[in-house]
């Protein structure tokens, strides 16, 4: 006698019932774009990322309330703001692009989950994501007070979450600290645990404008042939207080995702990137592809390796056109 799994495929009900993956819209997270003194033309296209925008805080506003009503639940803001300097000051200012827009989301939406991505890079002249030493050296342990700043200033404006994108050694614990010290013990930290550098964020580095102006961030993003290093990564963030890990790319780690999962019983995220997601449309603008199911497939991809959450910027297209 051989195996018959042909007999649990020969229905579409009984296939249904027997899947062993499942997308759930609750667990999908849209990143939106927010600049600051943007055109009063409308969100300005992303050309790089093609269906995806700049907003400035108002009309990213009126995007939502579309979005929220197709169910997105759950946003991730990314700040570009009008001025940059070394310091990166429009990270922590209170009338930043990313505070004024929690601000004025929260009014219009207030169930609205917001999480705001805590970095330097979108704000600094150098493009680095923390401050730059007299030899051109990325400076850890002198950055991680404007990250906490940053991180502060957010919670404060209205954010749900706080997610560090950085990777600067220690930041969780420094963000920690001044969350818990001043009222935000029930805040809870998205740690970019495990974020390689990667070629797939060049349309994130168009789209953000935070392409460093010289040398590279592979002194503080990881080595995407390292493996053994995500698990001391995570293991760090988790001992110094993140609530939730993530891996970064998604596609090209899912053997990451994986093991990351193995090991930690901590909720984990997974971020399918700016290059992923452009593949994906290019590709179906000329036609190669199914575009909706090749969408479908990598993200069951990323769930069946361990993810519990996925940001996705197809996020709001789903929902929009009823798929999940």
């Amino acid at each position: 006698m051989f195996h018959r799994g042909r007999r649990l495929r020969g229905a579409p009900h009984l296939r249904a019932m027997t899947r062993e993956t499942r997308l759930d819209r609750a667990q999908l997270i849209m990143p939106y774009f927010v600049e600051e003194g943007g055109k009063s033309a409308g969100p300005a296209p992303i050309a790089a990322m093609p269906g995806q925008y700049r907003y400035s805080p108002d009309e990213l506003v009126k995007a939502l309330e579309q979005d929220a009503r197709d169910g997105v639940a759950a946003c991730l803001l990314f700040g570009i703001p009008s001025g940059k300097d070394p310091a990166g000051k429009g990270a922590y200012a209170r009338d930043g692009v990313v505070q004024t827009a929690l601000r004025k989301i929260k009014d219009k939406f207030p169930d609205l989950y917001l999480i705001t991505d805590v970095c330097l890079c979108e704000y600094t002249d150098h493009g680095h994501c923390g401050l730059i030493g007299a030899s051109g050296e990325v400076l850890n342990d002198e950055s991680l007070e404007l990250l906490a700043r940053a991180a502060l200033s957010h919670a404060e404006a209205g954010a749900d979450m706080i997610a560090p994108s950085d990777m600067m050694d220690g930041r969780i614990a420094f963000i920690r600290n001044a969350l818990d010290e001043n009222g935000f013990t029930s805040t809870p930290i998205m740690a970019y645990s495990v974020k390689y550098a990667s070629a797939y964020y060049g349309p994130f580095r168009e789209a953000a404008a935070s392409a460093p102006r010289f040398g590279d961030r592979k002194s503080y993003q990881m080595d995407p042939a390292n493996r053994l290093e995500a698990l001391r990564e995570a293991a760090a963030d988790i001992e110094e207080g993140a609530d939730i890990i993530m891996v970064k790319p998604a596609g090209p780690c899912l053997d990451v995702i994986r093991e990351v999962r193995d090991a930690f019983s901590a909720p984990l995220a997974a971020y399918q990137v700016s290059g992923e997601y452009a593949l994906i449309r290019s590709a179906a603008e000329l036609g190669r592809i199914d575009e909706t199911a090749v969408i479908l497939e990598s993200l069951l991809g990323i769930k069946r390796a361990g993810a519990d959450l996925i940001i996705t910027y197809f996020t709001r297209d789903l929902l929009h056109r009823g798929l999940l």
